[in-house]
């Protein structure tokens, strides 16, 4: 420590209330201690650590070395044992009490005041460092749980790349050399395998069908999508369905190329009309759902997983197209006895309800049509979100499914209709009893003009609610 070289000429004549607004100036907290280390004044420089350290204004005629946490105790007697003369001022880190259980980490410094042997500790709150170094750690964590699944997914991938059944290659954009090919591709390429990596792609190809890639290639580069094309291998090789999609990694353009092998490559079993068909089915906007005789779902299209909130085609296939399709069961009911009765149906008012809780307004077109003597249904769901009919006010459920259910008026029979009306009014009014009561239901009952028996056999019936051991006996 180097002291100032005049501070009688450059300070003056400081008197006492001076010199502590300097030592309280300097540091966020300012303790003088007495000769024997006992605290004689506390002074803050923070509000903030004023309030916290509330039990400072209890210090005073206490040693140092008892407001301090166990672990800090040796640390303030070094501090309390250097000679100022001949040792230079060190920081220490001391927790302070802060209450029961709570204590405060201070950057602590001695230096000693005037002849008396008076010293002034000179204090600055870390807990900002704290909090920062505690965010660069949870920081350095995040980060490193990221790495991990991204290493994680890379290693996935890899070894579906390795393992897959289809040859799979990776060019570069630029060059259309081949990057990468597994094992796969390799023994589809079992001539020239060891040359395969380096290799431009188009001359693994017969001459005449190279234009052909390479103006694929072009088309992939500049749109993003092409499609798919047949092509032979050269040196007598076989004749693949080649399709390619476009994606980047550290900023580079790469390709990745599917060669398909064999009938089901070229969709042989069925004509190319057919298979188009299938392709534009496949990629419209609007849902598209084949469902077998009992509504299980055969195969969907992307639009329909995308609205059931689905991660993919195997996630819904088994599954009745009741868990999605239809805000309640009367609704789903209706449509399919309609639709085995007349064949079809159109512009069917209903709703997609997806796993993570989404709800999208739908209309929903249908047919029935027979497969190898079973039946089967196929559905094709647009999203009309955007131009649906405003959203009731609470307290108006009633009036939408009332709505709905007019609109079968003409599609299906009376009775029917009567009855899924009758159903559906009775399963609201047990509803709106139970809310008003706040599912009370004895009170519910009593509301209703009906016997708490009954009430229980219809909320059995409707699936409303859970019933205990002593209402199940009771019902």
């Amino acid at each position: 420590m180097k002291a100032f070289r005049a501070p009688r000429t450059a300070l003056g004549h400081l008197d006492a209330e001076a010199a502590a607004g300097l030592a309280v100036a300097a540091a966020d907290i300012a303790i003088v201690l007495d000769e024997g280390g006992a605290i004689r004044d506390v002074g803050f420089g923070s509000d903030e650590l004023a309030r916290d350290l509330d039990l400072a204004e209890g210090w005073r005629g206490r040693p140092w070395v008892e407001t301090v946490s166990r672990d800090s105790r040796g640390k303030v007697e070094a501090l309390l044992g250097e000679d100022p003369a001949t040792d230079a001022a060190r920081w220490r880190h001391v927790n302070h009490l802060a209450g029961v259980g709570a204590t405060l980490p201070i950057l602590c410094a001695v230096a000693p005041v005037g002849t008396a042997g008076r010293r002034v500790v000179f204090g600055r709150d870390l807990r900002p460092l704290s909090a920062l170094q505690r965010r660069l750690v949870e920081v350095q964590q995040s980060m490193e749980r990221d790495y991990s699944r991204l290493r994680q997914a890379e290693t996935r991938y890899r070894l579906l790349f390795q393992m897959s059944a289809d040859p799979l290659l990776i060019l570069d954009a630029e060059s259309l050399r081949v990057l990468e090919a597994n094992p796969a591709a390799q023994l589809l390429f079992a001539r020239g395998a060891r040359r395969l990596p380096g290799r431009p792609l188009p001359d693994a190809f017969v001459a005449e069908d190279r234009p052909a890639l390479q103006s694929l290639l072009a088309s992939l580069r500049a749109a993003g999508r092409a499609d798919d094309l047949s092509a032979r291998l050269a040196e007598g090789g076989p004749e693949v369905l080649v399709s390619a999609s476009t994606f980047r990694q550290e900023g580079a353009l790469l390709i990745l190329v599917r060669l398909g092998v064999g009938p089901a490559a070229g969709d042989a079993a069925m004509p190319e009309s057919k298979a188009r068909l299938l392709k534009v089915i496949d990629g419209v906007p609007d849902g598209f759902v084949v469902t077998d005789g009992a509504a299980r779902i055969l195969t969907a299209n992307a639009a329909f997983l995308e609205m059931a909130q689905a991660t993919s085609e195997e996630a819904v296939r088994g599954a009745s197209l009741e868990r999605w399709l239809g805000r309640q069961g009367v609704e789903f009911e209706v449509l399919l006895a309609t639709l085995r009765n007349r064949g079809s149906v159109r512009l069917y008012g209903s709703a997609v309800r997806g796993e993570l809780g989404g709800l999208t307004e739908a209309e929903v077109s249908a047919v029935s049509v027979t497969q190898a003597g079973q039946p089967c249904f196929g559905f094709a769901i647009r999203d009309i979100g955007p131009r649906a009919r405003p959203a009731q006010r609470p307290g108006n459920g009633a009036t939408r499914s009332v709505e709905q259910l007019t609109e079968l008026i003409g599609r299906v029979p009376l009775k029917d209709l009567v009855r899924e009306a009758t159903d559906a009014i009775e399963r609201l009014c047990i509803e709106a009893a139970l809310d008003l009561t706040d599912d009370n239901r004895a009170s519910a009952a009593e509301l209703l003009g009906l016997s708490r028996q009954s009430l229980y056999v219809k909320l059995r019936r409707y699936g409303l609610g859970e019933l205990g051991a002593d209402e199940e006996g009771g019902a």
